[in-house]
């Protein structure tokens, strides 16, 4: 496993490089989804320090038995209103907010711990009904609502573009998330603050970095094939 983190870690370095950025400006988030909490245990050792879960029940028995080590949880799945105060209480970031319901959801449950929750808005760049996400055309409306919550903090955008083999058939997707966050932090609204772009995946990374993503989301390349 250490050997696969430093290539991918060469490989973010070497794609930033490439297109003028500093390689420290993108984070790593680990991709753990149906791995066991001993394997996550493994990659945290081998120097990975922000890890991204899925699903809330398989993330809390990891958060529990690995809650003495220093890392950065990260939800990157799906979240259901119901399942809204365990995400609270466990992750740094929630990277899918995607309508104003669960917004506000959070919003009230974060209140409760005395807590102002970080947030990505999930733009559903490519559309797809299979997708979970906000429309682009929708983005400003429901940030007009969300920026006016106390206990939420848009930190900037998600996106999980259509599936194509080719990377260069995705950089379209990246490039349109990118330019929606320029165009977002233009209008300097209060509360809504455009640093991260999560965006990149395994296959298709190192265009994503091209295209201004901060954090790039890895499983396969770094835990091997899913259990």
């Amino acid at each position: 496993m250490k050997a696969r983190l430093e290539n991918i870690r060469k490989r973010i370095k070497n794609a930033a490089l490439k297109c003028g950025r500093n390689p420290e400006t993108i984070r790593l988030v680990a991709v753990s989804k149906t791995m066991p909490a001993e394997r996550v245990k493994t990659a945290i050792e081998a120097g990975v320090t922000t890890i991204g879960e899925n699903y809330i029940q398989e993330a809390r028995e990891k958060f529990n038995d690995l809650s003495s080590f220093p890392v950065s949880w990260h939800f990157i799945g799906h979240l259901q209103t119901n399942k809204a105060k365990y995400a609270v209480r466990m992750f740094d970031l929630i990277q899918t907010l995607d309508s104003v319901k669960l917004a506000k959801e959070i919003d009230k449950q974060a209140k409760k711990i005395d807590k102002v929750q970080s947030v990505l808005l999930q733009i559903n760049i490519g559309q797809e009904e299979t997708k979970s996400g906000v429309d682009e055309s929708e983005v400003m409306a429901l940030i007009a609502e969300i920026g006016q919550l106390k206990n939420i903090a848009i930190k900037g955008l998600m996106t999980i573009p259509p599936f194509f083999n080719q990377p260069e058939l995705v950089r379209p997707y990246f490039k349109t998330l990118s330019n929606l966050r320029q165009r977002i932090e233009s209008k300097a609204l209060p509360n809504v603050c455009m640093d991260e772009l999560s965006m990149g995946m395994t296959g298709d990374f190192e265009v994503a970095i091209e295209e201004g993503a901060t954090m790039v989301r890895i499983g396969t390349a770094i835990f091997g094939s899913r259990q």
